[in-house]
């Protein structure tokens, strides 16, 4: 009995053995298919993954970028368009200070020969703004905006008091005051802005046109530079509108003036920006004595 029994055990120790092995072999042949189809797909896996992930990762640096360096930049250029908005409606000819009725002295330079076409009104323009009320007044706005921004009104009323000593004649006093309260009350009326009242307060004398510009854009936070050459261009505006009705000239030829200008207003710009008060001064004689003469002219439409 004995020996069945062994060959049971032996027989069935070799079918097990041979099962384990047949086992085996269909594991290592299956395993054998499917890795190289779990390789690539794990393969498309991981890249669809750094695909997908790399789009992710770039679209929040970009909208960190949007939300750091252009909302600065939206906000720069929202006080940009404030600045520029307010300087084109103060500085336009609708804004009522009156400056339509001003020639500084051209309509007398018109009617003694001095002006007769596009070409010697540009000459006189130029001398005008370069060496004269152009170059002064704009030295007066630089100081005006300057001593405002830092809050100095003893400063401020001493330069308001010697703009006001300046002006050469009677006509461009009456000239540059008016404009300057009206600019003030306006001002004050529609574009009011903390310290500006007691900046005014502080001089002891009317501001002229150009301290009142320069004050006001100061309590506004309009910086200087555009300030002042918003400020240069609109005045030989006034002067070339002024010349075209009693040259006269075309509005082609008018803007040809303007254009020759350009360099002109440019350069007293930097001038009087790098310029001190001892720096004032003028050489425009014969504009100067326009504006004495026109006082006593018998027919005139305005009122320098």
């Amino acid at each position: 009995m004995p020996m069945p029994v062994m060959r049971m055990d032996t027989t069935t120790t070799r079918i097990t053995i041979l099962a384990t092995i047949i086992i085996m072999i269909i594991t290592v042949m299956i395993t054998t298919m499917i890795m190289p189809r779990m390789t690539t797909a794990t393969i498309t896996i991981t890249t669809t993954t750094s695909i997908a992930i790399t789009p992710t990762i770039t679209t929040a640096t970009s909208m960190l970028m949007t939300t750091n360096e252009p909302v600065s930049a939206c906000d720069l250029a929202e006080r940009e368009a404030a600045a520029l908005y307010r300087l084109m409606t103060w500085l336009s000819p609708a804004f009522p200070v009156g400056g339509f009725s001003y020639s500084s002295g051209l309509e007398w330079a018109v009617e003694a020969g001095d002006i007769t076409d596009a070409a010697t009104l540009a000459d006189w323009l130029d001398a005008m703004l370069r060496d004269g009320s152009g170059f002064c007044d704009a030295t007066f706005l630089v100081h005006a905006h300057r001593a405002t921004e830092v809050g100095e009104g003893d400063t401020l009323s001493d330069i308001a008091e010697l703009a006001a000593a300046f002006v050469p004649s009677r006509e461009r006093q009456l000239e540059t005051t008016s404009q300057g309260r009206a600019f003030i009350d306006i001002a004050r009326a529609a574009w009011d802005a903390d310290g500006l009242d007691a900046m005014v307060a502080a001089c002891r004398t009317p501001l002229v046109y150009p301290v009142a510009v320069g004050v006001v854009a100061a309590v506004h936070g309009v910086p200087l530079v555009p300030t002042l050459h918003a400020f240069l261009h609109a005045l030989v505006s006034n002067w070339i509108s002024a010349a075209s009705r009693l040259v006269p000239l075309g509005q082609t030829d008018s803007q040809r003036v303007l254009v020759r200008l350009e360099a002109a207003v440019a350069a007293t710009a930097n001038r009087a920006l790098n310029a001190t008060l001892d720096d004032l001064g003028g050489a425009t004689f014969r504009a100067d004595l326009a504006s004495l003469r026109h006082e006593t002219q018998y027919t005139r439409l305005f009122r320098s």
